[in-house]
Order: C-alpha cells, then sequence, then structure tokens
C-alpha cells in the first residue's frame, strides 16, 4: 500500500482562510475513495481555532521535543479519522496559539518549527510516507529539509516529494541574517535558498522536489511568464520538466444545493424553478425589493484588485443605472473597494447590497440565490467560487486566465441546438469587454427556456475532485 503524507498549514473544517484549507479538506478523502491501495495522511498545525468538538475527538499519538537552531520546542501530536483520511495535529501554544492562522511578524519561525516538526514526527510514530506532499510556501521548509538534513537517514532515504503552488504571490521571502538562527541553516545552502538576494522558501522547494504542480494547467503555463510570476518564472523555466497543471474541485458534499442545510430552499438541475425561492429570500433578509423575475448579480470575493474588482467599480454604476437587476457584494478587503461598494449601495438603495464580511454560510445562501455570478480576476491559480457559483445554478461571467480558462467556456449554440459552453468568458482585462458579457448574460436571463437550459448545463458540468483524484494519482506514479 502507498503512504501519501499531505503536508499544509490549513484544513476544512478544522481551521481554513481560503481556498488552500478547500483542497486539503476534500482532496485527501477523494484519492482515498478513488484507490482503496493508497493510505492518505493529512498533517496541520493545532490551532486555537480548531473547535473543542473535534479536540474530542483526537488521540494523542506522540509528544517530543524539536530542535530549531538553539530552541527545542515542545511537539504534541494528535489525530483523527475522517472519511477514511487520517489527520494529524501538531500542538505548540507558543506557535499556534494565536487569534489568526497567518499574519504573525514570526510567521517564518512557526511554519520552520512545523516542517521541521513534520519530519521529526515520522520517526516517533514510525511512519514513512512513500511521499510527501507539500502545499505552499508555508509547508515548503518540509521538502527542503527532508533534501537537506534527512535523506540520507534511515526512513528517509526512500521518501519522495511533490510541491504544490496554490498561489505564487505569497513565496515565504526572507532576510539572509536569519538564516541560520531561524531555519536552521548553514550558509552552505546558501544558493538553495537565495533567489533575488534574499532568502525564498517557495523557490527551495521548486528546486528541491521530485515535481511541482499548481492548481491548473493554465495557471501552469502563465507562471513560466513574469506578468504571472511574482518573480519566480526563472527559476520555474529551469524546472519545467518537472512542471504540471491539475484543476481542483469542489467538495461535492458540503455544497449541494439538494441537501444543504443553510439555503431555504432545495434544487437542483431537474427543479430549476425551485432555486428562485432562494433568491426571494435573500431579498427579504437583506432589504432589496423581494421579486424572483429581477435578475440577481452576485460578487463573492476578497476585494482586491487582483480579484478584477477594479473592472467592476469601472462598469457597476453604468450596469445598476441601465439595467433593471440587483448586486449583492460579499467580501472584506482594501479600503478603497468597501468604500466604493458602500458608495454604490447609497446610489441604488433598491439595487445593491454591500455585505463587507466574511460569512462562508451567507456566501452559500447568495450562491444559491443569485442568477449571475461575476468572475473577472487578473490572474486566478484556479479559482473555487466559478464552480461553486455553476453548482448552485448561477451563470458565471469570467475572464479567461488560470483555473478560470480551464473551468468556464464561452456559451453558444451550434447549428443542431446544442449548447456549447458554461458560462460567459472573455479574453482581455478590459472593463468593456467585462460590461459586454455581462449585459450578454442579463440578455439571455430574459429568455427563459434558454436560461433555465444553460443553467441546467452549468449545474451537471462536473466540477468534483473525482477526475483531479485520479489526475493526482497518476503523477504520484510518475514520482
Amino acid at each position: 500500500m502507498k503512504k501519501i503524507l499531505f503536508v499544509g498549514a490549513e484544513a476544512m473544517p478544522f481551521a481554513a482562510t481560503g481556498g488552500l484549507g478547500d483542497v486539503l479538506g476534500s482532496l485527501p478523502a477523494a484519492i482515498a475513495a478513488a484507490d482503496e491501495n493508497v493510505d492518505i495522511r493529512v498533517v496541520m498545525p493545532l490551532y486555537a481555532q480548531v473547535s473543542h468538538t473535534w479536540r474530542a475527538q483526537m488521540k494523542q499519538e506522540a509528544v517530543f521535543y524539536v530542535k530549531l537552531a538553539w530552541r527545542n520546542q515542545y511537539c504534541g501530536v494528535f489525530s483523527l479519522v475522517k472519511d477514511g483520511v487520517t489527520y494529524y495535529f501538531l500542538d505548540n501554544e507558543y506557535y499556534f496559539k494565536r487569534d489568526t492562522l497567518y499574519g504573525q511578524m514570526d510567521d517564518g519561525e512557526r511554519y520552520a518549527f512545523f516542517c521541521k516538526a513534520v519530519l521529526e514526527m515520522m520517526r516517533h510514530l514510525d511512519y514513512y510516507p512513500d511521499i510527501l506532499h507539500a502545499h505552499d510556501w508555508q509547508s515548503a521548509m518540509s521538502v527542503v529539509y527532508l533534501n537537506t538534513g534527512y535523506r540520507y537517514v534511515e526512513g528517509y532515504h526512500t521518501i519522495r516529494s511533490a510541491f504544490t503552488i496554490h498561489n505564487i504571490e505569497y513565496q515565504g521571502k526572507y532576510d539572509f541574517g536569519i538564516l541560520g538562527d531561524v531555519f536552521d541553516l548553514g550558509y552552505e545552502y546558501y544558493s538553495l535558498m537565495n533567489y533575488g538576494g534574499c532568502i525564498n522558501l517557495m523557490k527551495a522547494a521548486i528546486e528541491c522536489a521530485d515535481r511541482v504542480t499548481t492548481v491548473s494547467p493554465r495557471y501552469a503555463q502563465e507562471i513560466l511568464s513574469p506578468e504571472y510570476a511574482h518573480g519566480l518564472h526563472h527559476c520555474l523555466r529551469n524546472h519545467q520538466g518537472k512542471l504540471c497543471g491539475i484543476l481542483n474541485g469542489i467538495d461535492y458534499d458540503y455544497y449541494n444545493p439538494k441537501t444543504d442545510p443553510v439555503i431555504a430552499q432545495h434544487f437542483s438541475s431537474a427543479s430549476i424553478y425551485r432555486k428562485y425561492a432562494n433568491k426571494v429570500d435573500l431579498q427579504r433578509k437583506t432589504g432589496l425589493p423581494e421579486s424572483p423575475d429581477v435578475p440577481l448579480l452576485a460578487i463573492i470575493s476578497r476585494l482586491a484588485t487582483h480579484k478584477g474588482l477594479d473592472l467592476i467599480t469601472e462598469i457597476a454604476y453604468n450596469l445598476m443605472k441601465e439595467h433593471d437587476a440587483q448586486l449583492v457584494i460579499l467580501g472584506k478587503g482594501e479600503k478603497r473597494y468597501e468604500d466604493y461598494f458602500r458608495w454604490l449601495e447609497s446610489q441604488f438603495p433598491d439595487k445593491v447590497r454591500a455585505l463587507i464580511q466574511y460569512d462562508r454560510d451567507l456566501s452559500k445562501r447568495i450562491y444559491a440565490a443569485c442568477d449571475v455570478f461575476l468572475m473577472p480576476s487578473h490572474s486566478e491559480p484556479c479559482g473555487l467560487s466559478q464552480m461553486i457559483a455553476s453548482r448552485y445554478g448561477a451563470i458565471p461571467v469570467t475572464r479567461e486566465t488560470g483555473g478560470l480558462y480551464d473551468s468556464i467556456k464561452g456559451y453558444w449554440v451550434d447549428e443542431e441546438g446544442e449548447i456549447r459552453g458554461n458560462g460567459f468568458t472573455f479574453a482581455n482585462y478590459s472593463s468593456y469587454e467585462l460590461a459586454e458579457r455581462t449585459g450578454a448574460s442579463l440578455a439571455l436571463y430574459q429568455d427563459t427556456k434558454a436560461r433555465r437550459a444553460l443553467i441546467r448545463k452549468i449545474m451537471e458540468t462536473d466540477f468534483s475532485w473525482n477526475v483531479s483524484a485520479l489526475c493526482y494519482l497518476n503523477l504520484y506514479r510518475t514520482i
């Protein structure tokens, strides 16, 4: 039986802030279900945010100390089994009992400890995986430590590694003055850790890993160019032979309009008419005029420029002025966008609601309620929102970049009347193209028969982990 260990900083439903947590909370179970001859395990920090409900189900596996430079820090290992996957939680309250998962001034030290503890955990549990699969910069040092300090130690010498880039913008960059003090590496590893004159954890993991993956095929191509690589294109071009992209999926049990407990009315592709009760429910709860016939547009996003919010702010006023439509925005982020959407609501109090907050349950109610979902990202490694929106019967309007390009194809009807594509897409980063495609989606909305036919096609598009899980299994075989 092949043993795969996922190493990551977060996982749903234990503690998560975004897409990485969604992936580590659902991909391991999908791989375990796809091949009963694979033993899948996941390791993450035991944050303060992990609830007592989960802690009550854990079993203590080991207690040991981790040497990190001059430190000798306690580490406890706890485990639980969920969906056929064993999850390990590494306990150290000094590092992980914090108000937030990330954004601490000592994040470099916190995740250096985590990665070192992952390697130490193996000897204390007498568990040595065939493949260590690390995710994003926080777990990058697990691959580096495997190759620098553990490669020739009994038990570790046969471990192979994969490293997945979820978002290349965040690379783990630090000053070389802390190479030994924080990361416990001598200057003989200067060239490995160096990129652009500073420590770069992601670059080092790319060099050390046997395979490097991204979360969509298109993104794997894009990050070879300076426009998308945030400076890492030279490194990635040097290691292009071990780079590939595998599109993420979504958890079809968690995101299921047939059974979702937080939405007002369950529905499916065979009962699309029931979806509109969710629209009326959202309108009522947000104070918008109640009408199932008015098209409802939605934006659920971190409010940041690279998410295409600058394009949306260029078109939103005229969009609301010229169309009989409503718009709901859910998210937090850059102050200028939060202020803009609040202002937009003040200009169109009967059309716009700016919900400046994070709320996972509310996001699902909006997905279930909206007719058109806007996601015009400048860059998008994979994107899950367009898949979730599709699952809940919203027509996506997306820019052709990264995972958006791989998952959403432009809508048209062929000569035989067959629907092609599953959304409205545009190529250039242009507010004009976004406005035109949004207008086209609103025009289609007026044709009830055509709209429901497209929604049915969208809802039946397979965004589950089934295909991706097989792709990862094939990747592991090549390693």
